[in-house]
């Protein structure tokens, strides 16, 4: 093999050099990312700076850069924790974070990449215990499931907001009783629902009684008045009215005058 010129050699080891410090300082950071630069000769990780944005950045080829998901990221736990009374309750939670972009460097020093096991997921297991242990297990099963996930939100955000953590949002999506406690619960709630139902029949039932006698009691004076009213006089002349628009109807008939017991009209007719 013949040997290469002796310009050649210089010429490769450089272009060799040019392309190992070319993939060395160069790094992309893509969309929903971002980088804490660590300087080996000067200082260490850069705190004071924002991170490196997205796109391609040139670095020097004896520094590092560290890369983050900075997205909205969802992490779930499953716990056990126990009520005010003392029992095991089963907690299914999620919750909707990010780390915090200014002081991505700060949480790169001081809690690293493993921040979401280091420090996020023991302070919501911490708040979980804490707030539900102020409640019963019938509060827990029906009305106070928005109540504690609103609690362990906000004990959850005020340790990680010091800690370079931001939290968008703690979900509950399942509580579990203990399969005794949670036929009892159901038993109780069902015989309030029915007792409810009975006192609103009750009640209805009160109600159109009370209809029913007022009603009574007005038909009842309405006629006392109408009978008070009712003069012989008055009879006699209602009786001649009727009499005489019958007597207008083209039937046949015969009408005799004074024929009755009260001197009022008879009216004779083939009906």
């Amino acid at each position: 093999m013949e040997k290469l010129p002796k310009i050649g050699l210089p010429i490769l080891i450089v272009v060799i050099l040019v392309i190992v410090f070319i993939t060395k300082s160069t790094i992309t950071i893509d969309s929903g990312e971002a980088g804490v630069l660590y300087k080996t000769f000067g200082g260490g990780v850069v705190t004071d700076q924002p991170p490196l944005g997205e796109g391609f950045h040139l670095v020097a080829p004896w520094n590092e850069v560290i890369v983050y998901e900075v997205r909205q990221q969802e992490v779930f736990e499953k716990m056990q924790v126990l009520s005010s009374n003392g029992l095991e309750i089963k907690l299914d939670a999620s919750a909707w974070f990010q780390p915090d972009y200014v002081k991505l460097g700060l949480l790169h020093q001081q809690k690293g990449e493993n921040y979401v096991q280091r420090v996020l997921l023991p302070t919501i297991r911490s708040a979980a215990r804490s707030v539900v242990g102020r409640y019963t297990p019938e509060q827990l099963y029906s009305s106070k499931r928005d109540a504690i996930q609103k609690e362990i939100y906000e004990e959850t955000r005020k340790i990680v907001s010091n800690q370079f953590i931001q939290l968008n949002e703690v979900l509950v999506r399942d509580v579990t009783l203990p399969p005794t406690i949670k036929e009892a619960i159901e038993r109780k709630l069902k015989q309030e629902q029915e007792s409810l139902e009975y006192e609103f029949r009750l009640e209805k039932a009160k109600k159109e009684a009370e209809r029913q006698k007022i009603d009574a009691e007005g038909k009842a004076v309405a006629n006392q008045i109408l009978s008070a009213s009712l003069t012989d006089k008055i009879l006699t002349e209602k009786g001649i009215e009727a009499t005489l628009e019958l007597a207008k109807s083209p039937n046949a008939k015969v009408i005799v005058v004074g024929s009755g017991d009260s001197g009022m009209p008879i009216i004779l007719g083939n009906q």
